[in-house]
């Protein structure tokens, strides 16, 4: 945790303090800027203390504010990464409980009576193997994942309930080409082979399959989330129509939203 909470706190100073920068030199109007300094400073202590809880707090008071846009990207991109660690974290929240493993359980049995994944669980509880035992406390998340995409921003938004917690940038269809509506993430695969046509199969782990490390099917076929080894190609339009994701950002997302999670593209 102290690992964790060091990162936090370092990619919030750097990046605050860059765009704070910028608002003192550009002049650009703001609410107060003694008191968002204040609220700055407040957010780094709470962070050092590990309550990271009361930092998203802070976070999410702060960009009410009126700022510019450079702190308030600067401060959202803080945010996002602040609510993923909690969500992989021992942190209990409002969209948690905490659940005692009964016998005859697995992580499979609670994932699916709970609508969650294997990962998210063992990532939120720091589990190394999918080994549990009776009375073993597990926080799970119960929160219900929803997926937006902009094809105009070439983002994917990544929403708990109603909350967002975090933003990806991707790739989209070439020529506007990925439908939009709205799907649901009907398979999901690690390492997936790319079935370039009829007969030619990639296999995965090669230069040749752009499909990257993880692939999410949605209901409407032939298309899905995957990742890529294009990576230049995130932000624009240039796939053949599917969602493509960083790597990491794939894996990410993988390990955090179950089979039926909704996804909703829009122009």
């Amino acid at each position: 945790m102290k690992h964790l909470i060091l990162i936090v706190n370092l990619l919030f100073v750097f990046s605050l303090q860059n765009a704070f920068a910028l608002e003192v030199a550009t002049g650009h109007p703001v609410s107060d800027s003694a008191s968002i300094q204040k609220s700055v400073v407040k957010v780094q202590e709470l962070i050092k203390k590990g309550e990271l809880l009361s930092a998203k707090n802070e976070y999410e008071k702060l960009l009410k504010q009126k700022l510019n846009t450079k702190l308030k990207k600067s401060i959202r991109k803080n945010l996002d990464e602040l609510n993923i660690k909690i969500l992989f974290s021992k942190i209990k929240t409002d969209k948690s409980i905490e659940y005692t493993v009964q016998s005859g359980d697995s992580l499979g049995k609670i994932a699916k009576r709970y609508n969650t994944t294997i990962e998210l669980i063992k990532r939120s509880n720091g589990l190394k193997s999918s080994v549990i035992i009776p009375d073993q406390k597990l926080k799970i998340n119960r929160g219900v994942f929803k997926i937006k995409v902009d094809k105009s921003e070439n983002k994917l938004r990544l929403y708990q309930d109603d909350a967002l917690i975090k933003t990806y940038r991707v790739c989209t269809g070439e020529k506007n080409s990925t439908p939009v509506g709205t799907f649901t993430i009907e398979t999901k695969l690690e390492d997936p082979t790319w079935y370039k046509s009829p007969g030619v199969a990639i296999p995965p782990k090669t230069p040749e399959n752009i499909l990257g490390t993880r692939w999410m099917g949605f209901s409407l076929a032939s298309y899905g989330i995957h990742g890529t080894t294009l990576p230049e190609t995130i932000g624009t339009q240039a796939s053949s129509g599917c969602i493509r994701m960083l790597n990491k950002d794939v894996e990410e997302l993988y390990s955090i939203v179950p089979l039926k999670t909704k996804v909703t593209v829009r122009d």
